[in-house]
């Protein structure tokens, strides 16, 4: 390795670090992803074109076909980026997450290929990990994409844990076997392609049964097991950028997990064994079975958050299956002109995937002071004039504070059953993601306004002009 290739490298690995750190704010992310994808140009840089190893004559000998192919990828990527609706994020980030999981597998193909026969353990074991963690994310982000699209529904069977830990247990035991045969100088090829295999079925078996309710959860554990695949190529070649630009993303994705988690009050093997949320669920009336609702009309709702002192708008699925996130922002602006106090209650799984909801409303320029986590927002809407759901379900349901039997019980919820007056828009009374009933439909301060929710918020909006 050059200094100049150090120097790059350096400067990857910095841009990578600031990067994410640009990231964890809404209003400082946009900068935050151009400084990472600035240190991923200086790595493939550094790598294409001052590489004095072995690898460096083996580029040079195939630059055209290497950046041919980085040409079609960044026109394949931006286009797919630009044309992508915000309800398909979810589904975008799990199809390029697998990407990166099926280049750590191929990687580790070739490696194998490379060096088959006799080698160190040391050398072995980033080979099969990222082999065996690279096919399993790329299966799983596959099947994960199947079921964010809604092409691919939930599958169980009873007893499908345990088959489950028998595949990885059996995927463990052909990795050794493999390893065994080719250091005895027998045929390994068999063991390598069981390995394969094995990691394909895990991979598929591990996402079909979890619900769509635990999809943010699954997402940021895959996207980690691509970081983890990614850093074993990172030890197979001894390059430092690539190992640092994995170990960050196996990192972030699993506190990320943690805080998913945390946020849904269940541990991570609840989530991966409960599977929670499927679309199979039974509904459940959250013990309040007959329970009646009040329909309300755009007139009343208009009235009410114009002469409100304070309205909180809780997003939701619904808001960006609408594309309502542009209109959301006009009736914000309008209430500020009537002197009204607006501000957005962000649950940290309201979505489909992490943050789902702050880039939502950041593409609306709604002001990033404005998106308020869960935590801080619930104090304040015992003080909350009128608290407007907008597509949300599971993330306010008061059953996961009173039923013991819901299945989402123990998951932190916005407290909007704390305000004084609730509207939700909704298109019908079915059940949220998680399959079950909201008991915070039969609330006597809750009222239904029912429809489209950019129509119902175009109708608020159009009311408040001439009310």
């Amino acid at each position: 390795m050059n200094s100049i290739q150090e120097f790059l490298f350096l400067l990857g690995s910095v841009g990578f670090i600031l990067g994410l750190k640009y990231m964890g704010k809404p209003d400082s992310a946009r900068k935050g992803n151009l400084i990472a994808a600035a240190g991923m140009a200086f790595a493939v840089i550094g790598i294409l074109f001052f590489d004095n190893k072995e690898e460096g004559i083996v580029v040079a000998n195939n630059i055209g076909l290497i950046l041919g192919a980085i040409a079609i990828g960044t026109i394949i990527g931006w286009l797919m980026a630009k044309k992508v609706k915000m309800t398909s994020m979810p589904e975008m980030v799990s199809l390029f997450n697998g990407m990166g999981g099926l280049c750590a597998a191929l990687i580790s193909i070739i490696e194998w290929r490379s060096h088959e026969g006799t080698m160190e353990m040391g050398h072995y074991l980033p080979i099969v990990a990222g082999l065996i963690i690279g096919t399993v994310s790329f299966t799983g982000s596959m099947i994960a994409w199947g079921k964010l699209s809604g092409k691919i529904g939930d599958y169980r069977f009873p007893g499908q844990q345990f088959i489950n830990l028998f595949l990885l247990v059996a995927v463990l035991g052909a990795a050794w076997m493999n390893f065994s045969a080719a250091n005895s100088g027998e045929d390994s090829m068999m063991w390598f392609y069981a390995i394969i295999g094995l990691a394909i079925i895990y991979g598929l078996l591990f996402v079909f049964p979890i619900g769509g309710a635990d999809m943010p959860v699954v997402i940021s554990l895959l996207n980690s097991f691509t970081g983890v695949a990614a850093a074993c190529g990172g030890f197979l070649y001894d390059n430092k950028v690539m190992l640092m630009g994995g170990i960050l993303v196996g990192s972030a994705g699993t506190i990320l997990t943690v805080v998913m988690c945390k946020a849904m009050n269940r541990s991570l093997t609840n989530v991966l064994i409960g599977a929670v949320g499927g679309n199979n669920s039974v509904a459940s009336t959250g013990g309040k079975p007959g329970g009646t609702v009040r329909e309300v009309q755009a007139t009343d709702v208009a009235i009410m958050m114009k002469y409100a002192s304070k309205v909180i708008v809780v997003p939701g699925y619904g808001l960006a299956v609408a594309q309502a996130q542009h209109v959301v922002h006009e009736l914000e602006n309008m209430l500020e002109e009537e002197g009204v106090e607006v501000k957005y209650a962000i649950h940290p799984v309201a979505g489909r995937m992490p943050g789902h909801m702050n880039v939502l409303l950041a593409e609306s320029n709604v002001s990033y002071d404005k998106l308020v986590e869960m935590e801080h927002i619930n104090p304040e809407f015992a003080t909350t004039d009128v608290v407007l759901v907008v597509g949300a379900n599971d993330v306010v349901n008061p059953a996961a504070k009173t039923d013991p039997s819901s299945p989402i019980y123990g998951m932190p919820i916005l407290d909007v059953e704390n305000s004084k007056q609730i509207i939700v828009l909704k298109r019908s009374m079915k059940s949220g993601y998680a399959g079950i009933d909201n008991d915070l439909f039969y609330n006597p301060k809750c009222g239904m306004l029912f429809g489209d929710a950019k129509d119902s918020l175009q109708k608020l909006v159009n009311e408040l002009k001439v009310v």
